[in-house]
């Protein structure tokens, strides 16, 4: 039973990104390459952050909000869209698209997160001989980063690689990828400042990934139109 457990949860945490890959043309032209480049600068930005948090951050005895710890978390947590400058810029790729590109960087980066932060809590928690709700949750918490990641890839790579876009969406798309990118954030305050729930903080997570998922598809579509 626990063993079912375990694979029921690893299965909702990692199967949507097999999903995304074999449903949509990335599998088509071959992009594994491409993601796993993602998921390597990644590792490297993660080593990057894990440096600077334990650098400048005071370490604490509570587990309340910290407001000026928290700010310091964000702006250190915006070397991941350094991370994914780099990847979408500065990495050669076979080729193919931009919008096939930025879906590879996308995925490649929220696997990679995923595995980091979620599958040693996986193994060593989801076999336990009590059943709890809360890995199922991080799973679903996983299929909303997917969707963030992907996304901020999509605003990353209008901001940096798409020279004609409209002067009036430029705001808009900046905008978006700071909300975006301050996400984690969010979630943190709504967990350890209001004090929610895991379920509630999860369902939020799910509802905010689709109204941003919905905003970035409207304004990378606009992008797309001729001028």
């Amino acid at each position: 039973m626990t063993l079912f457990h375990f694979f029921n949860c690893a299965a909702l945490t990692f199967g949507p990104h097999a999903v995304y890959y074999k449903a949509t043309p990335l599998s088509e032209y071959d992009t594994a390459g491409s993601s796993i480049k993602a998921a390597i600068v990644y590792l490297g930005t993660t080593l990057i952050k894990l440096v600077c948090l334990a650098t400048f951050l005071q370490g604490t005895e509570t587990e309340g909000f910290d407001f000026s710890q928290e700010v310091l978390k964000a702006l250190i947590g915006f070397l991941d869209v350094a991370g994914l400058y780099f990847a979408l810029t500065q990495l050669t790729y076979r080729n193919i698209s931009q919008t096939h590109k930025f879906q590879a960087v996308g995925l490649g980066w929220a696997f990679a997160d995923s595995v980091v932060h979620r599958l040693a809590p996986l193994w060593f928690g989801a076999r336990d001989l009590e059943f709890t709700w809360d890995y199922l949750l991080k799973g679903l918490e996983s299929n909303a980063n997917l969707v963030f990641t992907v996304s901020l890839a999509a605003l990353g790579s209008l901001m940096w690689l798409r020279k004609n876009k409209p002067a009036a969406l430029v705001p808009f798309i900046y905008a978006s990828a700071g909300l975006v990118a301050t996400m984690p954030s969010i979630t943190s305050y709504l967990l350890r400042g209001l004090h929610w729930d895991l379920s509630k903080v999860v369902g939020f997570e799910l509802a905010a990934s689709l109204v941003v998922a919905f905003v970035t598809w409207r304004l990378y579509s606009a992008c797309q139109r001729p001028s």
